[in-house]
């Protein structure tokens, strides 16, 4: 397998479903000319053309609009967003259109595309360029939500949602882009909807999606030069939830630490503590602990931007918590 970056492997993935399937094409805010503002588009207009790669006015409601409106005639769109922060001016087409028009259809009108783009909190973009989308997605039935976290992951993920019946949200982070990690060769795709152990552990699970999956691994790093054995649980798909991963992974080790760069208020490790509650209660030694962004919009001054993130170091608190260490 090549080990090659986490935007080098969505740009394969790109291409290869763009050549495989004439009725994919991707459009977004600088994707063509420009090559994308991350540079995950790079080369493909110079291999496809301007009728497969477009460039779209600074409209976000416009573009989304319009891939919705081609999905329903047939054609497999790839929509980026710049970052997911600004699909916030186009969530009246996504939840409105393209998440519920097979349902209010009845069954007649499809609308499979994609929309893709960075999420999450960078470096001192401040509080209107760092936020974690997913729970805004997820809470909307009618769309499919994937968190990828390795290359591995984005490639595959990316390759399953466009080829996938229904509207497909994939949300990547925006720090991976220039994580490298092992790819598969050939076509390589992850069905949507499975978790992955990326560690087995017998002691705690740690679960978790996207970005905070490498911060799941450090500390789990950290906490087996004590004895500790941590599992983590890469969620990999947010809706639908692999919920029998989830469950053994908990049933096995009795304890559980759920783990997002979200906001605590709502979030998704509500859901999974509820699901958690209901479904292992009798197998739990300890409460659910949540490691979670601090509930504020994100800071720009870089030191209190580091304090609002979760870190390695509160995963491992946690993770002591539920094993009562502290």
């Amino acid at each position: 397998m090549a080990e090659i970056t986490y935007r080098e492997a969505l740009n394969q993935a790109l291409a290869e479903e763009l050549e495989r399937d004439d009725s994919v094409f991707l459009m977004g805010e600088e994707v063509a000319e420009y090559e994308g503002a991350y540079k995950v588009s790079k080369g493909l207009l110079d291999r496809f053309g301007e009728r497969r790669v477009v460039d779209t006015p600074i409209s976000e409601l416009g573009f989304a609009g319009l891939g919705v409106g081609a999905a329903m005639v047939g054609l497999r769109p790839i929509v980026e967003f710049m970052t997911f922060n600004f699909s916030i001016l186009a969530l009246d087409q996504v939840i409105n259109s393209a998440a519920k028009m097979l349902y209010m259809s009845g069954g007649q009108i499809p609308v499979p595309m994609v929309f893709r783009g960075p999420t999450g909190a960078a470096l001192q973009l401040s509080a209107q360029h760092s936020q974690a989308c997913q729970p805004w997605y997820v809470h909307t039935p009618g769309i499919k939500v994937v968190s990828p976290a390795t290359p591995a992951d984005a490639k595959g993920l990316l390759k399953a949602a466009v080829r996938d019946d229904d509207p497909v949200a994939v949300m990547e982070g925006e720090l991976l882009y220039n994580v490298k990690g092992e790819v598969p060769d050939g076509d390589h795709v992850v069905p949507l909807g499975l978790a992955e152990v990326k560690r087995d552990g017998a002691d705690v699970s740690v679960i978790c999606h996207g970005a905070p999956v490498h911060l799941a691994l450090q500390a789990a790093g950290k906490l087996e030069k004590e004895g500790v054995e941590v599992e983590v649980v890469d969620l990999r798909s947010l809706r639908p939830l692999d919920v029998d991963t989830i469950l053994d992974s908990v049933r096995k080790t009795n304890r559980a630490v759920y783990l997002e760069e979200g906001w605590p208020y709502v979030g998704i490790g509500s859901q999974i503590v509820s699901l958690i509650q209901d479904e292992a209660f009798d197998y739990l030694d300890a409460p659910v602990v949540r490691v979670t962004q601090a509930d504020v919009p994100m800071p720009y001054a870089k030191n209190l931007e580091q304090w609002a993130k979760p870190t390695a170091e509160q995963v491992v608190a946690a993770c002591n918590r539920v094993l009562y260490r502290n």
